[in-house]
């Protein structure tokens, strides 16, 4: 049987659904240095945020919170998931709002690494 566990070019788990349970991890707040907060807590170059929501809307896809990569529990970025046109645009929130999926919530800072 094939893992059925994603990963990115770099090697970090980025699945945020189990197929299985019909479940999908969000974040349930936002962690210490989320992209999300007021300032650059993760010192990225000017306009990076923009440029990950842009893509993640027009994907219908998600960002991912950086403190779940590489666990056993990868989540959706709860200030993604916040975000206007974010939780609009993506397929996995859109599918737990019409109750195809049930949202899971996790604690990113406290997620232990797989």
């Amino acid at each position: 049987m094939t893992d059925p566990a994603s990963y990115s070019a770099e090697g970090l788990r980025h699945d945020v659904a189990d197929p299985a349970t019909w479940t999908v991890r969000v974040c349930q707040d936002r962690c210490t240095t989320c992209i999300f907060r007021p300032g650059n807590l993760m010192n990225l170059a000017p306009g990076r945020v923009a440029n990950m929501v842009n893509r993640a809307v027009a994907d219908e896809g998600h960002i991912v919170c950086h403190k779940t990569l590489g666990t056993t529990a990868p989540a959706i970025c709860e200030g993604f998931a916040k975000h206007p046109r974010g939780r609009a645009a993506s397929l996995a929130l859109r599918l737990a709002r019409a109750g195809v999926l049930r949202i899971v919530l996790v604690q990113p800072d406290e997620e232990s690494r797989a």
